[in-house]
């Protein structure tokens, strides 16, 4: 196989991960708006928790785009 071809494969295969961030960040949100709507006296307390939920989500969908740009132009 060519190595510029096998890069660019494992590139494209790097940013599946950006796909399962989005994903992982609607899900989080999406649970959290239902259970907020189930009882509205028990989300504050839960904010904290989806903040950080969203930011570990994110922080891995970047280090998948991180991932595929140094598999692209580093490497």
């Amino acid at each position: 196989m060519d190595p510029v071809a096998a890069k660019y494969i494992g590139a494209g295969i790097a940013c599946i991960g950006m796909g399962g961030a989005g994903a992982g960040i609607g899900i989080i949100f999406g649970n959290y708006l239902s259970a907020a709507l189930r009882n509205p006296s028990a989300a504050q307390g839960q904010f904290g928790n989806l903040i950080f939920g969203f930011a570990v989500t994110e922080a891995l969908g970047i280090f998948s785009l991180l991932i595929a740009l140094l598999l692209l132009y580093a490497v």
